[in-house]
C-alpha cells in the first residue's frame, strides 16, 4: 500500500551536474523534468525549441557527449556528468558565427527559424563524422528533422556551405 509520503515522491528534487555550453551547472531537479524544460527554463537556454514533444520533429536536438539527442525525450536526471551543447553553444569566440549558422545565413536555409536549432546542431554532429558529404548524403544527414516550411533544398546546400567553410577553416 502506497503511504501518504511516497505520493509526495515524485516532486521529490534530485542533484544533477552537468556542463552546458562550457559552463558547470548543478540543478535540483524533480525526477520527471525533462531535458528540453531544464534547459529551457531552469537555465533560460531558450534557444532549444519544443515542436512536437514525440521526439518526432527534431526541433529539440542538442549534442550530448557530441551526439545528437532529442531533449524533449531525455529526463534532466540522466544527464549527471554529460557534457551538452545547445545551439546557443555554437557560436565561435567573439560571438562569430560558427560554420553551420554562417551556412544557414549565406544559403538562405533559416526559413521560419523554429526548427533551424534542431538542424544547426544535427548538422554539427553530421559533419563531424562525415565533413564531406555529397549532395545525397547531405539530406541524409537532415532527414531526422521537420521543417514544416519545406524548405530543405537551402537546408542541403547549407550542409554542403558548412562543409566548404569548415574546410576553409572556419567561419566565411
Amino acid at each position: 500500500m502506497t503511504s501518504p509520503s511516497d505520493l509526495s515522491a515524485p516532486d521529490a528534487l534530485h542533484p544533477v551536474a552537468m556542463t552546458v555550453n562550457g559552463t558547470a551547472y548543478t540543478l535540483e531537479v524533480p525526477a520527471r523534468r525533462l531535458l528540453s524544460d531544464a534547459l529551457r527554463h531552469d537555465l533560460g537556454l531558450t534557444g532549444t525549441h519544443v515542436g512536437c514533444e514525440h521526439g518526432v520533429c527534431g526541433a529539440c536536438t542538442i549534442l550530448v557527449d557530441g551526439q545528437p539527442m532529442r531533449s524533449c525525450l531525455l529526463l534532466t536526471v540522466s544527464m549527471d556528468g554529460a557534457v551538452l551543447t545547445t545551439v546557443e553553444g555554437l557560436t565561435e569566440e567573439g560571438d562569430r558565427l560558427g560554420p553551420v549558422q554562417q551556412a544557414f545565413k549565406d544559403c538562405h536555409g533559416l526559413q521560419c527559424g523554429f526548427c533551424t536549432p534542431g538542424f544547426l546542431t544535427t548538422i554539427t554532429a553530421g559533419l563531424e563524422g562525415n565533413p564531406d558529404p555529397t549532395h545525397d548524403e547531405a539530406r541524409e544527414m537532415i532527414a531526422g528533422n521537420l521543417c514544416r516550411c519545406t524548405g530543405y533544398q537551402n537546408i542541403v546546400k547549407s550542409v554542403l556551405r558548412a562543409a566548404e567553410i569548415r574546410r576553409e577553416g572556419g567561419s566565411a
